[in-house]
């Protein structure tokens, strides 16, 4: 685990952090009322805003925590997960989590960008010290407290704009969300960040593919080439980082591309449970350099992106059929004509 002192030293800068994520490292970036602009621009490289007004907290005058110090209300209890075992593991969080500091946005251009624990519908983002004069420009669910980055390297980051929910004094803590009667011994926040780092850390949701490899039907070999029309099989096989070792990934939706300027084939794959995908197919009626190529792309999990070049040649002179049926009208035509022309010249050679 890394953590970044962005209030010490002169060595650390925007650059420096995206740098690091750009060469493949997971990142825990994790902010507090009054954060910094280095903060704010890490926050905004990754495709999430903090609010504009550096006092501003989230609070939630409905779906706050019940305690005898915080009057406020600023000490969230938020139970909106995203829904994914693969990120936040199969063990459903029965207890809240303690959230007291800045909420974020996320860009909804940005893919790259999830919201893991969002803020309630009655939430909003304020000065809790100063009265409202105007609108906040944060409400509702569209205020995330934790989000999470994948990006194209597959290098992960956490963003959250609250330090307390770090906490021994937040793992600890009981809770009790405004209007329920049910009491917690214990706060949902270590299970929560134990699972979610795992997931930042590719302790879960980790994949490879290994062994890809394409042939002609009833061939073993790859061949430098292949012939249009000709069948073939493709194969790869995938697994999943489980923490401890790799185990079979197994799946539905793997699909392979036969790809030149566009898919000319798009085949699912079929799974044997133990990690083989594999596919059979026709090559097209076309000739030109080809590509296979896996995307997979699936909510949690790191992305495949396999790609193999190939040339796909025409039939040489001497392979075509020696008659073609669909010439054969035309043969008749030739044919036809041919008898019709020695008929007439027999004709006209002998008659008186």
């Amino acid at each position: 685990m890394y953590f970044v002192f962005l209030g010490f030293g002169g060595s650390i800068d925007v650059a420096a952090i995206v740098n690091f994520v750009d060469s493949g490292h997971d990142l825990i970036v994790a902010a507090d009322v009054n954060a910094s602009d280095l903060i704010r621009e890490v926050g905004t490289e990754c495709g999430v805003d903090f609010d504009e007004d550096p006092s501003a907290m989230v609070i939630d005058h409905i779906g706050y925590a019940v305690s005898g110090t915080e009057g406020d209300h600023t000490l969230i209890a938020s139970d909106d997960f995203i829904k994914s075992d693969v990120i936040l593991g199969g063990k459903r969080i029965e207890a809240p989590i303690l959230f007291r500091g800045i909420g974020h946005s996320v860009s909804p251009a940005n893919s790259l960008v999830l919201k893991v624990l969002s803020a309630s519908p009655s939430a909003y983002s304020a000065n809790p010290k100063s009265k409202l004069s105007t609108p906040p420009s944060l409400t509702g669910s569209a205020i995330s407290l934790v989000s999470i980055v994948q990006a194209r390297n597959n290098a992960r980051l956490l963003i959250t704009g609250s330090l307390s929910m770090f906490s021994n004094r937040f793992f600890r803590s009981g809770v009790q969300k405004a209007g329920s009667q049910t009491k917690h011994e214990k706060s949902g926040n270590e299970q929560f960040l134990t699972e979610i780092s795992k997931w930042i850390f590719h302790e879960r949701g980790h994949l490879k593919a290994v062994n890809v490899k394409h042939h002609r039907v009833g061939e073993t070999d790859e061949p430098a080439l292949y012939r249009i029309n000709d069948e073939l099989e493709y194969s790869v096989e995938i697994y999943e980082w489980s923490g401890t070792s790799w185990e079979p990934y197994v799946a539905n939706d793997v699909q392979v591309q036969f790809y030149m300027m566009s898919p000319y084939v798009l085949k699912t794959l079929s799974s044997d449970k133990k990690g083989l995908y594999s596919a059979s197919f026709k090559v097209p009626d076309v000739y030109g350099v080809f590509q296979f190529k896996v995307e997979h792309q699936k909510l949690g999990y790191t992305s495949l992106s396999l790609s193999k070049q190939i040339p796909v040649r025409p039939y040489r002179h001497n392979e075509y059929e020696r008659f073609i049926p669909a010439a054969y009208p035309y043969y008749g035509a030739a044919f036809s004509m041919m008898a019709g022309f020695f008929i007439f010249s027999f004709v006209h050679l002998y008659s008186k």
